[in-house]
């Protein structure tokens, strides 16, 4: 059984991982998944690149783990974060790869060559509430307001993915959500939200998102070997 831990960007990332991705991925796959957020305990490390590396660091080093991977928003990402700055000039497909290359290659610097193999970078696009997005019926329906719906819909015919829904401070994802709905709460209504959307229509809907949870799934493959 492979028992994988994701070091995340805080409550909402853990909170979903723990109440919806991580069951999910059990059943599918017999992957053991959890979830800790970046730095000390009980204090958020955020977008602190330092404090996530010396979590990566100690998980990888940590034998009860096969594997470690990340959930951290490339909204509101420090330019510290490696790759970051350069992700700003790439395609949005290419942004997320070009952070989690830089990220696995920073990480690799320190641990050896057979560690790195057990390192599963990933970088959300742009943040946690795109994949709100994947089916616009979730929040309404959670907010009790079921009108709200047409608004969602007009956001999303905006954009191919959810995934490209951009991250000023105006319209990322959250900040349209939260202009809707002015009493939304990410780790409350955004994962009731994202348990009634379901991994498999984010799945259809988010394509780098897709490929995470697919090779998530294949740890529980290669355990199998």
């Amino acid at each position: 059984m492979s028992k994988v831990i994701a070091v995340v960007e805080g409550p909402t990332e853990q909170t979903f991982i723990r109440e919806v991705l991580a069951p999910w991925l059990w059943n599918i796959s017999r992957v053991e998944l959890v979830a800790s957020p970046a730095g000390k305990p009980g204090k958020k490390g955020g977008n602190n690149y330092e404090k996530a590396k010396r979590d990566i660091i100690n998980h990888l080093n940590n034998p009860y783990f096969t594997h470690v991977t990340t959930l951290f928003d490339y909204y509101g990402m420090s330019p510290r974060w490696p790759g970051r700055s350069e992700a700003r000039t790439k395609t949005h497909a290419r942004k997320p790869i070009t952070i989690e290359k830089a990220m696995r290659d920073d990480v690799h610097s320190e641990v050896g060559d057979d560690v790195i193999l057990r390192f599963v970078p990933y970088v959300q696009m742009h943040e946690f509430e795109a994949l709100l997005f994947s089916e616009t019926s979730a929040l309404p329906e959670v907010m009790r307001n079921e009108r709200s719906k047409e608004q969602l819909d007009a956001i999303r015919v905006e954009f191919a993915t959810p995934e490209e829904i951009n991250d000023s401070p105006v319209t990322a994802p959250s900040k349209r959500i939260e202009g809707i709905y002015p009493f939304y709460r990410k780790p409350l209504h955004g994962v009731l939200a994202a348990k009634r959307i379901t991994i498999e229509v984010m799945i259809d809907e988010c394509p780098h998102f897709k490929e995470w949870i697919e090779t998530l799934g294949m740890l529980g493959e290669e355990d199998d070997e």
